[in-house]
């Protein structure tokens, strides 16, 4: 294969005014040849992550969303200005991952031509992304740049959670919002390690998509059974770590009420000031940006809620353990952490609010992928 660089490919690019404006275009721009150590990617495949909807849209107002003379055009609320402060007035270039192929290499990256390969880094919903070779993540002959599109993100998300469980001494997890693709990965994670897994979810068609992939215990919040299936469940596994997607509301504390009272039927022996055992809720996601209700009293004095983002958990653990969970991710990216989508857009139809709106709603098992060649 040989280097062949097109003079200029598609790109989505948003801005966001000073005074609330939001203006979301197709460009088209010149396509730059690869240095000796980069590869140009003609990128096939790219999610709408929940992570790129603030890329994508910045808090606009989703009523005010229109076309207007080729641009997707929208309201920023003033009180959510202030949360874009460094990127007002300048373009943004959205897409958190993807993957295609490498259509032309430095001469220190020849090896990479014509392979298929997944990329980390922002700017991926363009035709064409210039990376460093030591970006990229070389996919396994025979896979597909759909299957590898969300190679990072998601998969290395579950990663860090089952990662975090042991760096921090717990030997099983919750996991809120369950029946997502993140929980759906998170499942087959610890069915593969073995790690007792309790998932919550809000209704029995989330729960039956779990108990289809072989979970054990999926606990429904809305049952009126809830209380004492979560106990029973925290009670039989030991979980003492929780990875909430919910944030906002009652849930978190539920789930540290759940497991101190799980702690005391195992120690009888428990102070007046309960376990000593620490019990963890991570916050990972805001379903719900309302305040999280925490109780001063019954889960005892052992216990946090803080927040956990993958990239500072991939800052504190190093360059050489992150390297470690992407290639533990391309040897599995086909099993445990395979994705699958609900529908397929082009990079123009992210600029018709109908589609666009339909592709950052939180559905529960929908997710879809931008396939930046398509439609030319």
């Amino acid at each position: 294969m040989t280097n062949e660089i097109p003079a200029e490919g598609l790109q989505l690019r948003t801005l966001i005014s000073s005074d609330g404006q939001l203006r979301v275009r197709l460009a088209r721009v010149p396509v730059e040849a690869p240095g000796p150590d980069e590869v140009l990617i003609r990128v096939e495949a790219t999610p709408i992550n929940p992570s790129d909807q603030g890329g994508l849209v910045g808090a606009a107002d989703h009523s005010t969303l229109k076309v207007e003379d080729g641009f997707l055009t929208g309201r920023v609320p003033p009180m959510m200005l202030q949360l874009f402060k460094n990127r007002l007035d300048e373009e943004f270039l959205s897409g958190n991952e993807g993957a295609g192929v490498v259509i032309a290499a430095g001469d220190n990256a020849r090896a990479l031509l014509g392979r298929t390969v997944a990329l980390l880094g922002g700017s991926m919903y363009a035709q064409y992304r210039l990376a460093k070779a030591s970006e990229v993540l070389l996919l396994p002959e025979g896979t597909t740049p759909a299957q590898g599109a969300s190679a990072f993100i998601n998969p290395l998300t579950v990663l860090g959670m089952v990662e975090t469980m042991k760096r921090e001494g717990h030997k099983a997890l919750v996991h809120t919002a369950a029946a997502s693709n993140v929980g759906q990965m998170l499942q087959r994670l610890c069915l593969a390690e073995g790690i007792p897994l309790v998932n919550i979810v809000r209704n029995q068609k989330q729960a039956q998509i779990l108990r289809d992939i072989g979970a054990t215990h999926v606990l429904d919040s809305t049952d009126a059974a809830f209380t004492a299936d979560l106990h029973a469940a925290l009670a039989e596994t030991g979980a003492t770590l929780a990875f909430d997607a919910v944030a906002g509301g009652p849930l978190a504390y539920q789930i540290l009420l759940g497991m101190e009272a799980a702690l005391r039927q195992k120690d009888a022996g428990s102070g007046v000031y309960g376990s000593a055992v620490h019990k963890q809720v991570y916050v990972y996601g805001i379903l719900n940006p309302g305040p999280i209700d925490i109780m001063a009293h019954g889960a005892g004095m052992a216990w946090g809620v803080g927040g956990w983002l993958l990239f500072n958990f991939l800052a504190r653990i190093g360059p050489d353990a992150t390297q470690a969970l992407r290639e533990r991710v391309a040897r599995d990216i086909r099993t445990i952490f395979a994705s699958h989508y609900t529908e397929e857009i082009s990079l123009a139809d992210a600029l018709k609010p109908e589609i666009l709106l339909r592709s950052i709603a939180h559905n529960t098992g929908s997710k879809f992928l931008i396939a930046p060649q398509k439609g030319l």
